[in-house]
């Protein structure tokens, strides 16, 4: 059976409080990685967040920088600073700035950037910030360095979303994408699974257990206000948003097995059009970032196996044939790359699949990966996933070689789900 239809058999483990505050843990060593120093801001020793450290730990998670050590004296962003020792240290790039608290009790956080090998002020910003507000700036200055020196857009300051249980308690948790900062949505004392960001990052669908039975619910983030939008006959699962923001593919057994539907949500009771007509299991579905086909999983084969058919209807075609049991699959939102979980010998790992050529990669070396999810710039991939008899969030870079752990201090974390990129951010 497909472990989402089986309603996440996690759902069954006794587990204890996972905290909403996690720590970075970055391991691996990348093929290039861009050397960048980062001194210590100028007053943030007085400051309830430490501005650098944060940027710092962000750009290392990406996979795309490599942090070179100076004990020089914290600077800011006023005056030009001696190039050459940086130079020396081995960095490419240099970033300095600084906080201080104003008369209003807001914080003013400025930086500047460096190119130190040309010699070239590369441009810097500031931004007037209550305390709460200190770690989405410091996550705006990393989103600032990663397009200033990659040439694309950072996620450092876009969300992630993933439901935890302790003590019989369901939680919905709307956090920062390295895992700070972390605010419920949702609790209730019946099971929450599988939270789907919109692509405006407005809102999320999920599935609750409160009625006694899997029904899915639309969830605005800003104001907490949510409404019921699937609750047929049956089970109402899998809920995953279009990119046009109208409508959900979600899986209902209203008409007997598991099937997939499209339901539109900006109608009250629409009436939901069915997608497949199989006597299978299909479910898990994904949209294709143009909005033209849904992945899925179906064991109309024989075992769960990936499958794509156009949105307006047609024949479905299986897509993975590497292994017997393939599920979980995830779009890249730049369409080269599908992610998905794959059982080798037992155990369940993180898979990558290029698109275009069909060439699959094992990314993981842990035995109980889960709910892949792509950052919205497609260069990370996050997870859940078991170590050390932990559970533990977990990011990726696409080969595989710079994995970040974010963990809470105990507790089953689940069902994870990466937000698009903030309409506000720069």
């Amino acid at each position: 059976m497909i472990r989402r239809v089986l309603l996440c058999f996690w759902l069954l483990v006794v587990a204890s409080f996972a905290q909403a505050q996690f720590r970075v843990e970055v391991s691996g060593v990348g093929l290039t990685q861009l050397p960048i120093a980062i001194a210590g801001f100028r007053g943030e020793d007085a400051s309830p967040q430490k501005i650098s450290a944060i940027v710092q730990a962000d750009l290392e998670r990406s996979g795309q920088f490599r942090s070179v050590a100076s004990r020089a004296a914290p600077l800011d962003e006023n005056a030009r600073p001696d190039l050459a020792p940086w130079r020396q240290a081995g960095a490419d790039s240099l970033l300095a700035g600084s906080v201080a608290r104003l008369a209003d009790g807001r914080f003013d956080v400025r930086f500047r950037l460096w190119d130190v090998v040309g010699g070239k002020d590369l441009g810097g910003e500031s931004y007037a910030v209550t305390q709460a507000d200190l770690r989405l700036a410091a996550h705006r200055i990393a989103d600032f360095v990663y397009q200033k020196l990659t040439g694309e857009r950072g996620i450092f300051s876009t969300r992630i979303a993933y439901v935890t249980r302790a003590e019989q308690r369901f939680h919905l948790w709307v956090a920062d994408a390295d895992g700070e900062g972390a605010q419920p949505a949702l609790t209730s004392p019946e099971p929450i699974i599988s939270p789907s960001w919109s692509s405006d990052g407005r809102q999320l669908a999920y599935v609750s257990f409160e009625a006694r039975k899997p029904v899915v619910y639309v969830h605005d983030v800003g104001s907490g206000k949510r409404r019921l939008v699937a609750n047929f006959r049956g089970s109402n699962s899998a809920p995953a948003w279009a990119p046009d923001g109208r409508s959900l593919a979600v899986t209902l057994s209203r008409d007997g097995g598991s099937q997939l539907y499209l339901l539109d949500v900006t109608t009250p009771g629409a009436e939901p059009r069915r997608l497949t007509q199989s006597s299978s299991i299909d479910t898990e579905p994904t949209f294709s970032p143009d909005g033209r086909h849904i992945y899925f999983v179906s064991d109309r084969g024989g075992s769960p196996q990936i499958y794509r058919m156009p949105v307006a209807g047609g024949n479905a075609e299986r897509v993975t044939f590497t292994g017997s049991y393939n599920i979980s699959p995830a779009l890249s939102p730049d369409g080269r790359w599908l992610a998905y979980i794959s059982r080798v010998n037992g155990v369940f790992k993180l898979h990558l699949m290029e698109l275009a050529s069909g060439a699959v990669t094992a990314l993981t070396d842990t035995t109980a990966d889960e709910n892949p999810s792509f950052a919205p710039n497609s260069r990370l991939l996050l997870y859940a996933t078991k170590q050390q008899d932990r559970e533990a969030l977990m990011t990726t870079t696409l080969d595989g070689k710079i994995k970040a752990r974010l963990a809470g201090q105990g507790g089953d974390i689940r069902e994870p789900d990466w937000g698009p990129f903030q309409k506000t951010a720069n």
